[in-house]
């Protein structure tokens, strides 16, 4: 049993308010009139247990989670392969959670990882692109 709590009830946002991306989404999900939990990782710690549950949920590791390809990073690490365990990469979105390549979301069981505002729209939207599921 994960420790993420799923409703399919609920829509449950982790991002960073450190990023416009992240900001716009909360902004979304608040006025969405839908029941919402909202985590702002840059406000509130996310364990590597909870860390290692959304990469799952998503079907990714964790260093896919990290944004390599984003100034700070870089600034950090240079443009080189960056080989971390995953407690390297844990400490990354611990220490800066402005790398958190995109906001996720999760609906029911459903995970979903958000590269920008609207795509939350077309997710919460049954009438849409057809990419998410029609929640009742």
């Amino acid at each position: 049993m994960g420790v993420i709590a799923m409703d399919k009830k609920q829509i449950t946002l982790y991002y960073s308010s450190e990023n416009s991306i992240g900001k716009q989404l909360n902004a979304y999900v608040e006025s969405s009139g839908k029941e919402h939990l909202t985590i702002d990782i840059s406000k509130t710690n996310v364990t590597g247990t909870q860390w290692a549950e959304l990469a799952d949920g998503l079907g990714k590791t964790i260093s896919e989670l990290v944004n390599t390809d984003h100034p700070d990073f870089k600034d950090e690490y240079g443009d080189k392969t960056v080989n971390l365990d995953d407690d390297g990469w844990l400490k990354i979105l611990d220490k800066k959670p402005s790398l958190l390549k995109n906001a996720i979301v999760i609906k029911g069981k459903d995970f979903i990882e958000l590269t920008s505002a609207s795509d939350f729209k077309q997710y919460m939207d049954p009438d849409s692109a057809g990419i998410e599921k029609p929640y009742k």
